[in-house]
């Protein structure tokens, strides 16, 4: 049964204001420690996304089909794909301090997922939420409060900047 979110919480994403620099220091450090393990990360933030959110499974064609944990964390084209997204996360952290980079980065993945996948972009923020599961689960000891606060709002931030590519893109449906 696909999990169900409050009314408006995925269809809205209220603009957080900038990142402190206590807040990069602390996604900056977090992510360090994360980066170690990126690949099984990904996997582990794509299974859950795809299990506890069947309906996101349909932009797939490689694996919309597969059903099973297991199956899924086997795949080679989810494995690929779990890649680039932590690429992409990567190189968001990585540029924190360069709001420039950081609109090339959510500029060249929102008009991707506009355009070419057709990807509804709700789905930025439900899997925005998976991340920070995953991530606080898996990493206890590194994903504070506070460093879970600076993800959030990076997070939010990410979901505000592409949802504003969308509109760009000519998408009317937010």
């Amino acid at each position: 049964m696909e999990r169900m979110q409050r009314d408006g919480e995925v269809d809205h994403v209220e603009q957080p204001g900038p990142l402190t620099e206590k807040e990069k220091v602390r996604i900056q450090d977090s992510w360090a420690k994360v980066f170690q393990s990126c690949d099984d990360a990904g996997v582990a933030i794509l299974v859950r996304f795809f299990v506890n959110f069947p309906s996101s499974k349909q932009f797939f064609k490689d694996f919309k089909h597969m059903e099973e944990p297991e199956e899924m964390q086997q795949s080679v084209q989810l494995r690929k794909h779990a890649h680039r997204v932590m690429t992409a996360l990567n190189t968001l952290v990585e540029s924190l301090n360069n709001a420039d980079r950081v609109a090339s980065v959510l500029k060249s993945v929102g008009r991707a997922h506009a355009l070419k996948h057709n990807v509804d972009p709700k789905y930025f923020k439900i899997l925005s939420g998976v991340i920070l599961e995953v991530l606080g689960e898996a990493f206890t000891e590194i994903i504070t409060a506070e460093v879970a606060s600076a993800w959030t709002k990076l997070l939010a931030n990410m979901c505000c900047g592409i949802a504003a590519v969308y509109k760009e893109a000519g998408w009317t449906e937010l």
